[in-house]
């Protein structure tokens, strides 16, 4: 069954054993505020040891950024809500 962000919370369950590592793609307007608005979103949802890398790219126009925080997620329902809240942001233009 799809969810409101897109995400089929069956298929992906089935695929994902928890505790385990996965990264959360954001991508933004590039500007010097996006890198730390999704660290800001996805810490509400993680521990501080639960961040292992972040690593961001700019698009070949120098317009758009895509941050991709790779993290140690604990069960489908923190997956959920961090994807809940990029996608209520207004600065993310799309949450992978």
């Amino acid at each position: 069954m799809a969810t409101a962000n897109g995400h089929d919370n069956t298929k992906t369950s089935e695929l994902l054993t928890f505790p385990c590592m996965i990264d959360i793609k954001a991508v933004g307007k590039r500007s010097a505020r996006f890198e730390a608005l999704v660290h800001e979103i996805v810490s509400r949802h993680i521990g501080p040891q639960d961040l292992l890398s972040t690593t961001h790219r700019e698009s070949r126009g120098g317009n758009y950024v895509a941050i991709t925080l790779t993290i140690r997620a604990l069960g489908r329902a923190q997956l959920d809500a961090i994807y809940e809240a990029l996608s209520a942001s207004p600065e993310v233009l799309m949450a992978l």
